[in-house]
């Protein structure tokens, strides 16, 4: 069985790679999805197909249209939702993508560190699973495959 899991997090390190190599060595038959890694495409992908736009708001506003456009058509074609929440960076598309599972009824494993149970208590408890590392969330990914 071929799963499709969208990868939903920040887009700064490497996570999304060492989670997908994990998943390999364990021989998971899985298509990972996700938001667009490139940050710089991600930010002027409105200009890019619109043009210049009159200032940053328009810019974000022609940016962020076309990014919701990926994020929903990829995430609503997944079996399953990841998201990984972390300390360095500020995880305002997370939360959204972690919301937009829960809303679609789609499985979520939320990954986060103890130190964000607090913040993130009534997410944690609209998801199907909460972790606090890739190795956990690897291990329930494991048990489907049991």
């Amino acid at each position: 069985m071929e799963l499709t899991i969208y990868l939903a997090g920040q887009i700064h390190d490497d996570w999304r790679d060492e989670l997908k190599d994990k998943a390999e060595r364990k021989n998971f038959s899985i298509n990972f999805v996700g938001p667009q890694e490139n940050h710089q495409l991600s930010d002027s992908i409105g200009e890019d197909i619109m043009g210049q736009q009159p200032g940053k708001v328009y810019r974000d506003e022609a940016a962020s249209s076309i990014n919701n456009f990926r994020t929903q058509l990829l995430l609503s074609k997944a079996d399953a939702v990841i998201a990984l929440f972390g300390e360095e960076y500020k995880q305002w598309n997370t939360a959204m993508d972690a919301s937009l599972a829960i809303q679609a009824n789609k499985p979520l494993i939320l990954i986060r560190p103890e130190s964000l149970v607090h913040p993130l208590k009534e997410l944690s408890n609209q998801a199907t699973v909460t972790v606090e590392t890739i190795e956990q969330a690897l291990k329930v990914l494991g048990y489907v495959y049991e």
